[in-house]
Protein backbone atom coordinates (compact mmCIF):
# COMPACT_ATOMS: atom_id res chain seq x y z
CA UNK A 1 0.00 0.00 0.00
CA UNK A 2 1.46 3.65 -1.01
CA UNK A 3 1.87 6.05 2.20
CA UNK A 4 -1.12 7.52 4.06
CA UNK A 5 -1.65 10.29 2.69
CA UNK A 6 -4.66 13.24 3.66
CA UNK A 7 -6.68 13.13 0.56
CA UNK A 8 -9.66 15.61 -0.66
CA UNK A 9 -11.90 12.80 -2.40
CA UNK A 10 -15.03 13.74 -4.41
CA UNK A 11 -17.06 13.42 -7.05
CA UNK A 12 -17.44 16.84 -8.92
CA UNK A 13 -19.69 18.01 -11.47
CA UNK A 14 -18.36 19.86 -14.73
CA UNK A 15 -19.07 23.19 -13.25
CA UNK A 16 -16.91 22.12 -10.00
CA UNK A 17 -19.65 21.41 -7.13
CA UNK A 18 -19.84 18.63 -4.89
CA UNK A 19 -23.45 18.95 -3.93
CA UNK A 20 -26.57 21.10 -4.50
CA UNK A 21 -27.32 23.87 -2.76
CA UNK A 22 -28.57 22.42 0.61
CA UNK A 23 -25.92 19.70 0.44
CA UNK A 24 -27.92 17.57 -2.04
CA UNK A 25 -26.52 14.20 -3.62
CA UNK A 26 -29.28 12.86 -5.79
CA UNK A 27 -27.55 14.26 -8.68
CA UNK A 28 -25.20 11.12 -8.40
CA UNK A 29 -27.59 8.76 -8.72
CA UNK A 30 -27.44 6.37 -11.32
CA UNK A 31 -23.41 7.37 -11.56
CA UNK A 32 -21.45 4.33 -11.68
CA UNK A 33 -17.46 3.41 -10.57
CA UNK A 34 -15.56 0.61 -11.16
CA UNK A 35 -16.26 -1.73 -8.74
CA UNK A 36 -12.53 -2.52 -8.08
CA UNK A 37 -11.54 1.77 -8.30
CA UNK A 38 -14.34 1.80 -4.72
CA UNK A 39 -13.03 -1.56 -3.48
CA UNK A 40 -8.98 -0.13 -3.79
CA UNK A 41 -10.70 2.86 -1.88
CA UNK A 42 -12.29 2.11 1.15
CA UNK A 43 -9.10 -0.08 1.66
CA UNK A 44 -7.08 2.69 1.42
CA UNK A 45 -9.15 5.01 3.62
CA UNK A 46 -8.85 4.74 7.26
CA UNK A 47 -10.80 7.99 8.55
CA UNK A 48 -12.90 10.57 6.99
CA UNK A 49 -13.78 14.00 8.16
CA UNK A 50 -16.75 15.79 7.41
CA UNK A 51 -18.14 19.15 8.49
CA UNK A 52 -21.21 19.63 10.49
CA UNK A 53 -23.06 21.22 7.97
CA UNK A 54 -22.75 17.69 5.45
CA UNK A 55 -23.49 15.51 8.37
CA UNK A 56 -26.77 17.57 9.47
CA UNK A 57 -27.83 16.71 5.89
CA UNK A 58 -26.34 13.65 5.12
CA UNK A 59 -29.17 10.58 4.78
CA UNK A 60 -29.45 8.86 8.11
CA UNK A 61 -27.94 5.53 6.28
CA UNK A 62 -24.38 7.66 5.88
CA UNK A 63 -24.73 8.61 9.40
CA UNK A 64 -24.82 4.48 10.49
CA UNK A 65 -21.88 3.84 8.11
CA UNK A 66 -23.62 2.42 5.00
CA UNK A 67 -23.04 4.30 1.84
CA UNK A 68 -19.02 5.24 2.44
CA UNK A 69 -17.39 3.15 -0.27
CA UNK A 70 -20.98 1.28 -0.81
CA UNK A 71 -20.74 0.15 2.64
CA UNK A 72 -16.81 -1.28 2.12
CA UNK A 73 -15.66 1.53 4.53
CA UNK A 74 -14.40 -0.13 8.07
CA UNK A 75 -12.51 3.13 9.18
CA UNK A 76 -14.04 6.35 11.82
CA UNK A 77 -15.64 8.89 10.90
CA UNK A 78 -14.93 12.56 12.19
CA UNK A 79 -17.06 15.34 11.80
CA UNK A 80 -15.64 18.93 12.59
CA UNK A 81 -18.25 21.55 14.36
CA UNK A 82 -17.79 24.15 16.34
CA UNK A 83 -20.85 22.98 18.37
CA UNK A 84 -20.71 20.09 19.73
CA UNK A 85 -23.25 20.70 22.63
CA UNK A 86 -25.86 20.46 20.33
CA UNK A 87 -25.50 16.92 17.80
CA UNK A 88 -27.45 14.26 17.70
CA UNK A 89 -25.58 11.54 19.73
CA UNK A 90 -24.13 8.86 17.03
CA UNK A 91 -22.61 5.61 18.24
CA UNK A 92 -20.57 5.56 14.78
CA UNK A 93 -19.05 9.11 14.42
CA UNK A 94 -16.60 11.53 17.04
CA UNK A 95 -17.74 14.40 17.05
CA UNK A 96 -14.68 16.65 17.42
CA UNK A 97 -14.52 20.93 17.98
CA UNK A 98 -10.99 21.78 17.42
CA UNK A 99 -8.48 23.19 14.83
CA UNK A 100 -8.48 21.37 11.37
CA UNK A 101 -4.84 20.87 12.05
CA UNK A 102 -5.52 18.89 15.00
CA UNK A 103 -8.48 16.83 13.39
CA UNK A 104 -6.81 15.61 11.09
CA UNK A 105 -3.71 14.73 13.44
CA UNK A 106 -5.95 13.23 15.81
CA UNK A 107 -7.67 11.03 12.04
CA UNK A 108 -4.56 10.14 11.62
CA UNK A 109 -3.58 8.53 14.68
CA UNK A 110 -6.84 6.15 14.77
CA UNK A 111 -6.32 5.43 10.67
CA UNK A 112 -3.98 2.63 11.08
CA UNK A 113 -1.96 3.87 8.58
CA UNK A 114 -4.24 4.18 5.45
CA UNK A 115 -5.65 7.54 4.37
CA UNK A 116 -7.21 10.50 5.75
CA UNK A 117 -10.18 11.84 3.67
CA UNK A 118 -11.81 15.02 3.95
CA UNK A 119 -15.42 15.00 2.51
CA UNK A 120 -16.31 18.58 3.33
CA UNK A 121 -15.68 21.50 0.89
CA UNK A 122 -15.28 23.98 3.85
CA UNK A 123 -12.94 21.47 5.36
CA UNK A 124 -11.14 20.93 2.38
CA UNK A 125 -10.47 24.91 1.50
CA UNK A 126 -9.09 25.13 5.22
CA UNK A 127 -6.84 22.64 4.66
CA UNK A 128 -5.47 23.68 1.02
CA UNK A 129 -4.70 27.12 2.51
CA UNK A 130 -1.97 25.83 5.44
CA UNK A 131 -0.80 22.98 3.44
CA UNK A 132 -1.99 20.21 4.67
CA UNK A 133 -3.19 18.20 1.96
CA UNK A 134 -1.03 15.64 0.27
CA UNK A 135 -3.57 14.08 -2.90
CA UNK A 136 -6.67 15.57 -4.58
CA UNK A 137 -8.92 12.30 -6.26
CA UNK A 138 -11.74 13.43 -8.25
CA UNK A 139 -14.24 11.79 -10.04
CA UNK A 140 -15.92 14.15 -12.94
CA UNK A 141 -18.96 13.74 -13.01
CA UNK A 142 -21.09 14.62 -16.16
CA UNK A 143 -23.68 17.07 -15.10
CA UNK A 144 -24.16 20.53 -14.74
CA UNK A 145 -25.50 21.50 -11.73
CA UNK A 146 -25.07 25.35 -11.99
CA UNK A 147 -25.36 25.90 -8.58
CA UNK A 148 -24.43 24.66 -5.42
CA UNK A 149 -21.73 23.63 -3.19
CA UNK A 150 -18.23 24.46 -4.88
CA UNK A 151 -15.16 22.64 -4.04
CA UNK A 152 -12.96 24.76 -4.84
CA UNK A 153 -14.68 28.53 -4.34
CA UNK A 154 -12.20 30.15 -1.50
CA UNK A 155 -8.98 28.88 -1.78
CA UNK A 156 -5.77 30.60 -3.34
CA UNK A 157 -4.02 29.30 -6.85
CA UNK A 158 -1.78 26.57 -5.91
CA UNK A 159 0.09 24.27 -8.76
CA UNK A 160 -0.50 20.32 -9.03
CA UNK A 161 1.32 17.88 -10.61
CA UNK A 162 -1.13 15.38 -12.31
CA UNK A 163 -1.01 11.57 -11.36
CA UNK A 164 -0.57 9.24 -14.25
CA UNK A 165 1.41 6.50 -15.42
CA UNK A 166 1.99 8.49 -18.82
CA UNK A 167 3.09 12.06 -19.57
CA UNK A 168 2.76 13.71 -16.19
CA UNK A 169 2.32 17.17 -18.79
CA UNK A 170 -0.09 15.66 -20.82
CA UNK A 171 -3.43 16.76 -20.17
CA UNK A 172 -6.04 14.22 -19.79
CA UNK A 173 -8.30 14.64 -22.23
CA UNK A 174 -12.46 14.71 -21.97
CA UNK A 175 -14.72 14.76 -23.96
CA UNK A 176 -18.66 14.84 -23.08
CA UNK A 177 -22.08 15.85 -25.09
CA UNK A 178 -25.46 15.85 -24.34
CA UNK A 179 -27.35 12.96 -23.18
Amino acid sequence: MDEAKVQLHFTISLDGFIAGPDHELDWLAGLTEEPDVVAEAAAACGAIITGRRGFDAMPAEFRAGDMPYDGGFAGRVFVLTHHPEDVRPDPTVTFLNCDVADAIATASKVAGGRNVEIFSADISQQCLERGLVDEIYLHLAPVILGKGIRLFDNVGRSDWALITDGDPLRLPRLRFRPR
